[in-house]
């Protein structure tokens, strides 16, 4: 018994060393909800209306050249590498990269800043969302007419199929959008960024509603999380599907497709359009904002990665591309209602789920039945998305000052409840009525400046060994990094330009999410002794030596446990207790 109990306490204590994880830290019940959650945080609403415009904008099906080659050449080993580091080191992306490479663990607490400043706006679309939702129950869906009392005269019109010059002036009024862009009062915006207006109280109550839900399905963690992607990780494709299949029987339609993925082959020489693929990529995917490291986390050590990698990133492929399909279908549909080319109507960002498919679906047969299901596909969507984000949060508080706050907070639900509180707060000014370019600002300059690069490069051993050759991935990313820097466009919302201040705040949005990578390598450099290449890998030779020793040690042990079953019934009593051999193994051992 004494020899168990020590074989069973040394592995247990080895173990704890060497991975540095607590041992009650939860884990996904099953691997399905891993598998759905990382799908679920992928696919998102850029898939719905960033992919299919990028394509049709970027010379039809011949996008999908430079898409796929930078989704096999960096999206599917960069994310294998957050799987591995999130799995290996079962610490979230501060904690986790900090033990990989100690310099950049700025890098993980720029992620954490950049994916909660995400957080903070991208449930604003949520909240856009269920407006919408509540708004498509009535008899009449409220944008169908101009008979309301936010329409402007200049803005909006009925329309009359055939009237194209009637049409086209309206087209020409905002952003080539059809009739009221001022549709349901949720564009309804001042003259600028300067103009704040006051607040939509309305969509107040909507954004208020959405951190609600978002709180309900994560703040028990991933126990919860993983019980609730079942349905927000699938609903969305039943939807896609059935969408697709009314579509596609619509006049028109065939003229949609057509424009989506017919090829204009001179676009492959253009850097532009390599590095909107590559932007595509890592946007959708979600590579270097922390939450693929997160929730690989609380995977059981043993997973199979490369095999969760492969699902997780054909599946977003696949739903961007089916996506494309119902979204272009539609927009056939109406411009052939309209007698409009398919391009004055085709546009970009939340106007083209928020203004553009819902006057799309005003106009199909039995539009109270798809109306509301397609708003309600679109809080899937964000919901999966948003999950991760503030996950990422809450894990990087609990890893790094778990202890303190519990003691303050004394349950972790309430901690859940402070992030979300946060997040609200933060996400008021987008709803005011010029909020919309607050938004617009945001999500232009959050991301900016890519840290990509950075993970690469700190990241070409795990284990002691090379598991991949990280070299050919960092070179593309690079390029693509400097092509982007060289090509920088400011902010803009459709014809209006920001002023010079809201460039500066812009930039200082930026400077936030990355100005921890260096302060971060100072601090590792400040407090460390010995050289820059010394302290860059030294934690991790020195993992790797405890890794050795472990598996050294253990299977020493192993040996002679067994050889010790098979003899010991042939042993003296008192040779069972004191076995000399047995004793000089453990001191060695240990």
């Amino acid at each position: 018994m004494g020899f168990s109990r020590f074989f069973s306490w040394y592995a247990k204590k080895k173990k704890k060393n060497v991975f540095d994880a607590k041992a009650e830290r939860p884990t996904w019940s099953r691997r399905l909800e891993f598998i759905l959650a990382s799908v679920g945080y992928a696919v998102g609403l850029g898939n719905v209306w960033r992919f299919p415009y990028l394509c049709y904008r970027s010379g039809g099906g011949a996008f999908m050249v430079p898409y796929l080659v930078m989704l096999f050449l960096c999206g599917i080993p960069l994310l294998f590498m957050e799987f591995a580091v999130g799995q290996y080191t079962r610490l979230g992306p501060v904690h986790a990269l900090a033990k990989v490479c100690p310099l950049l663990k700025g890098v993980g607490l720029a992620t954490v800043v950049i994916s909660f400043m995400f957080s903070t706006y991208y449930n604003v679309l949520l909240g856009w969302a269920l407006y919408y939702l509540f708004s498509s129950f009535g008899a009449a869906l409220p944008w169908q007419s101009c008979n309301n009392t936010w329409n402007v005269a200049e803005n909006c019109s009925s329309g009359f199929p055939g009237n194209t010059s009637h049409l086209q002036s309206i087209h020409n009024k905002e952003q080539r959008t059809c009739r009221s862009a001022k549709i349901l009062r949720l564009l309804e915006k001042t003259g600028g960024i300067d103009e704040a207006g006051g607040l939509r109280w309305e969509l107040l109550g909507a954004l208020l509603l959405a951190w609600v839900i978002v709180y309900l399905c994560i703040f028990k963690g991933v126990k919860s999380t993983g019980k609730v992607v079942y349905f927000t990780a699938v609903f969305p494709y039943v939807i896609l599907f059935a969408l697709l299949i009314n579509n596609v029987q619509l006049p028109g339609a065939k003229n949609g497709i057509l424009f989506f993925v017919t090829p204009v082959w001179s676009k492959l020489f253009e850097v532009k359009i390599w590095v909107n693929a590559a932007a595509q990529v890592f946007n959708s995917i979600g590579i270097g904002f922390g939450s693929m490291i997160s929730m690989a986390s609380y995977n059981k050590f043993n997973n199979n990665i490369l095999r969760d990698t492969l699902i997780v990133s054909l599946t977003n492929s696949f739903t961007s591309i089916l996506a494309g399909f119902v979204i272009f279908s539609a927009i056939g549909y109406m411009a052939h209602v309209h007698n409009l080319p398919v391009d004055n109507i085709a546009t970009d960002g939340p106007g083209l789920v928020f203004v553009v498919y819902p006057e799309v679906l005003s106009t199909m047969p039995v539009y109270q039945l798809w109306t509301p299901l397609f708003f309600f596909m679109l809080l899937c969507l964000g919901l999966d998305s948003q999950f991760a984000n503030v996950e990422v949060a809450v894990t990087f508080i609990k890893d790094g000052f778990g202890p303190k706050v519990l003691r303050f907070l004394r349950k972790e639900e309430l901690l859940v409840l402070a992030v979300c509180v946060v997040g609200f707060l933060l996400g008021i000014p987008h709803i005011t009525k010029g909020g919309v370019y607050v938004f617009q600002l945001m999500d232009h300059y959050t991301a900016v400046v890519s840290l990509i690069a950075c993970l690469c490069n700190c990241n070409q051993k795990m284990y002691g060994i090379y598991i991949m050759s990280f070299k050919a991935v960092s070179f593309p990313v690079q390029c693509i990094l400097i092509s982007s820097v060289i090509q920088y466009t400011p902010a803009h919302y459709g014809d209006y330009t920001y002023p010079v201040w809201a460039e500066v705040v812009g930039w200082g949005i930026s400077l936030v999410s990355i100005v921890w990578i260096p302060l971060g390598a100072i601090q590792e450099i400040y407090n460390n002794k010995g050289s820059l290449l010394q302290v860059s890998t030294g934690h991790i030779i020195q993992t790797n030596d405890r890794i050795k020793t472990c598996v050294v040690a253990l299977t020493r042990l192993e040996r002679a446990f067994l050889k010790y079953l098979d003899v010991k019934d042939h042993l003296p009593e008192k040779q069972k207790i004191n076995n000399p051999e047995f004793e000089a193994l453990f001191t060695s051992a240990a």
